[in-house]
């Protein structure tokens, strides 16, 4: 007689507070227990230097905006999505983590650079909304039928619009433009992903740009997204 794995989710979260890290995360538990998850939670990331425990973690969901890692650390985690531990995160807690880090930027394909003010330095009031911006993610009309995005129309979000440097190996599903206003040092509008996937050895990896806060990642369609992204990243 064969019986089924339990499944295991690993969450890693910490770094700015900003990002709510605690309550984005924990507001996905209960999702992830109606689908079998046995979920282990850790504020630091020294759990991924262990190398049997990640062996047998089918996703690891990330949220650690800003923050640093060591190199063992980072060989852990890059040789369990090597292996097939899957790796899902959203906005800064996987896009902005380790700056430092080529080998991770390479793992990721996306790094945050700006998300936009919603007026010129002058006009703001220096608070975290003065970088609220009303925009648009659209979804790729060739991904549409991806399982990620598959039902979901283009929507729109006022939260931050992030502006990401990226390469062409990620599997785009959705965008969003930057424009470009007159107080703006660019000169066109600029066309940046906001949810990717991409394939890294045997493992998945998907990323999430809207994710600020729980707000945001309690908008219908993010969640959506974000619940979608965790279970196609999973071994």
């Amino acid at each position: 007689m064969t019986t089924s794995r339990t499944k295991r989710a690993l969450i890693v979260r910490g770094g700015w507070d900003g990002h709510q890290p605690v309550e984005t995360t924990d507001s996905f538990l209960p999702f992830l227990g109606e689908h079998g998850y046995e979920v282990r939670v850790e504020d630091e990331t020294t759990v991924y230097t262990d190398p049997e425990y990640m062996a047998g973690v089918d996703v690891v969901i990330q949220t650690n905006t800003m923050n640093t890692i060591a190199g063992d650390e980072l060989r852990g985690l890059i040789s369990a999505v090597r292996a097939g531990t899957g790796l899902a995160g959203w906005h800064g807690g996987i896009a902005d983590s380790y700056r430092s880090s080529s080998d991770y930027l390479q793992l990721i394909g996306g790094q945050f650079a700006c998300h936009p003010p919603k007026a010129a330095p002058d006009g703001l009031a220096g608070e975290a909304a003065d970088n609220f911006v009303r925009h648009t993610i659209d979804i790729v009309p060739e991904r549409a039928a991806h399982p990620i995005v598959a039902g979901i129309t283009d929507f729109e979000l006022t939260t931050e619009q992030y502006w990401v440097l990226s390469d062409d190996y990620n599997d785009v599903l959705a965008t969003t433009t930057l424009a470009a206003r007159d107080f703006d040092p660019w000169h066109r509008p600029v066309t940046c992903p906001a949810v990717w996937t991409r394939l890294w050895g045997e493992g998945r990896v998907f990323v999430s740009t809207p994710g600020h806060d729980l707000a945001t990642v309690s908008d219908q369609n993010v969640r959506t997204i974000i619940e979608r992204g965790i279970l196609w990243a999973s071994r």
